[in-house]
């Protein structure tokens, strides 16, 4: 993991993840995860999260979900497969705390990121999530800028080939995986 300034992780106490790119494989751009057959997960998720869990830190998931807005998948399917999600990361001995979705298509809420809906939703919600305590790990723009409205750490996940500049800007630090972002956090 790079990161600029030497983040210190150590009181990182909640993880918030965006989905499609840090967990599972992003589906081509114009097309989405519409059922569990299309949810590839990406290589060491289960053992991150499983570390996270047991480093007593909680996991939760804040994700933009348009393909509902757009009629490609119906909140009731979105569920399902998260219910799925779920159960595989339980057999590995994982979970995730809790998971924040934004239904909308662009510009018509508060809660798609780049916007804070989903995080201030959470942070009402859960009593001792704060910024000091909570960090965004994310593959996107919308995801470093959402993470940095809140003023909260932020870590990009990305491949060093197809990155967003202005998403490197904002990472305080940067991942190759979920796993590796994860095991730099708990050295801290």
């Amino acid at each position: 993991m790079t990161e600029k300034n030497a983040t210190d992780f150590s009181s990182v106490n909640f993880v918030f993840l965006d989905r499609d790119g840090v967990i599972n494989r992003k589906a081509p751009e114009g097309a989405y995860v519409t059922s569990w057959d299309d949810f590839e997960l990406l290589a060491g998720v289960e053992r991150a999260v499983a570390s996270l869990n047991q480093s007593r830190r909680k996991v939760i998931v804040v994700t933009n979900q348009r393909a509902v807005a757009l009629g490609l998948v119906s909140e009731s399917e979105l569920l399902t497969i998260h219910e799925h999600l779920k159960a595989h990361l339980r057999s590995f001995g994982a979970h995730i705390d809790a998971i924040y979705y934004c239904p909308h298509d662009l510009g018509q809420c508060n809660c798609r990121k780049p916007a804070t809906g989903l995080f201030k939703r959470t942070f009402r919600e859960w009593s001792d999530v704060c910024p000091e305590n909570s960090v965004m790990i994310g593959d996107s723009y919308s995801d470093m800028l959402a993470g940095a409205n809140m003023r909260m750490k932020t870590i990009l996940i990305h491949d060093g080939i197809n990155s967003d500049p202005r998403s490197l800007d904002l990472a305080n630090a940067s991942a190759r995986s979920l796993l590796e972002a994860v095991e730099s956090i708990l050295l801290k």
